[in-house]
């Protein structure tokens, strides 16, 4: 076992090797870094999106949703099969206090991006989700009028009465409100209605109590009212919305880190790879002196160590820095950073580093003294 002395000597012979090719040092972390960097922010982005839409939809107010036949919990896939007319029958039900249809679909105009529509009725919306937080404007007076969050408003410089493009049609915008409630665009059900095709329709239908204890009494009540529809508990659709349950983000999340991981190994490999064949004088010294495959693996592996410590510091600092101009130059997009994330980062990017250092420290440690010595 190594003394306090031989470790300390180990250390500097470390950092003098570190210091002696600063560029090659600085690759390795920086590979490290952008390893780190690209697990936290695909991780937080994917599921600080999906936890976003999540809250806006419990932002509703609604205890329960009433979605048609075999409909995903992927509201945003749902078509418009409903008629519209099964909104009085919920409204009749016992212990129902309000209930409000919405049709939706994404616009995917050039200056809108992909944003789903809310298309709402302003009387019923207003009674299920207590109704919106102006910071400007108000409700809608015109068939073409469209509201907007704050943060839609924010990401797109959107002001009172401009008008926008969505649907491939003009609306004046008349309303800038809190966000939070479902949807970031609203336009008027009958307008909605009209250009999705989708006459006396609606997508789903948020049902709210006269209070919260009643949900599973309610929820039965409609299961039986409409046995082939789909009645979810709000409560139970906030916990289906995780990556775990949407099996194409998972995987995209599993490819993107395994692509980290393999950018991380292949830079630490090549570099130590790279470094042991310009040392091999310097191993071959080493040695002669009497050093044993332990001792040089170890000198090796604590360099590689050193340079993966220091590239997940920069890629933390990075990451925290990233995250702040994301938020601020896109204020739609959310970013979950989290503690565990950014230590199961960490260790990804340790253990790929270590493993890529593995090889060339075991070449190093069994290279021949004398050929070592009689290298050029």
């Amino acid at each position: 076992m190594l003394g306090l002395p031989e470790v300390q000597v180990i250390n500097k012979m470390v950092l003098a090797n570190l210091l002696h090719r600063p560029v090659r040092t600085s690759v390795g972390i920086l590979a490290v870094a952008i390893e780190v960097a690209m697990v936290l922010l695909v991780v937080g982005m994917t599921t600080g999106m999906v936890q976003e839409t999540a809250k806006r939809v419990e932002g509703v107010g609604a205890e329960i949703m009433v979605q048609p036949p075999g409909a995903s919990f992927l509201m945003a896939l749902t078509a418009a099969p409903m008629p519209v007319k099964i909104m009085e029958k919920l409204a009749e039900l016992p212990r129902v206090y309000a209930v409000a249809p919405v049709l939706f679909s994404f616009n995917a105009s050039g200056s809108g991006g992909m944003n789903l529509i809310y298309g709402i009725d302003m009387e019923s919306f207003s009674r299920v989700s207590r109704g919106f937080v102006y910071h400007e404007g108000g409700p809608f007076r015109q068939a073409y009028d469209v509201i907007v969050d704050d943060w839609y408003a924010k990401a797109h410089k959107v002001k009172i009465n401009q008008t926008i493009n969505l649907l491939g049609h003009n609306f004046r915008v008349v309303g800038i409100v809190e966000h939070g409630k479902g949807s970031r665009v609203f336009i008027p059900l009958a307008t909605a209605q009209d250009l999705f095709g989708s006459k006396d329709r609606a997508s789903i239908f948020y049902v709210r109590c006269t209070d919260p204890s009643f949900t599973q009494l309610v929820k039965d009540q409609i299961r039986t009212l409409l046995p082939r529809y789909e009645v979810r508990p709000i409560k139970e659709y906030l916990s289906l919305m995780t990556s775990n349950n949407l099996p194409a983000l998972h995987s995209f999340i599993a490819v993107m880190i395994s692509l980290a991981v393999s950018i991380g190994f292949m830079v630490i490999f090549l570099s130590m790879y790279t470094t042991i064949t310009e040392r091999t004088r310097e191993i071959g010294i080493l040695k002669s002196l009497g050093a044993s495959k332990k001792y040089i693996m170890g000198v090796i592996l604590r360099e590689t160590t050193f340079v993966c410590l220091l590239g997940i510091a920069a890629g933390v600092i990075g990451t925290i820095f990233a995250e702040r101009a994301i938020v601020e130059f896109f204020p739609t997009i959310s970013v979950l950073l989290t503690v565990k994330w950014g230590i199961w980062s960490s260790l990804l990017a340790l253990g790929g580093g270590l493993l890529g250092g593995i090889y060339p420290a075991f070449r190093a440690a069994n290279a021949d003294p004398i050929e070592a010595l009689a290298y050029e």
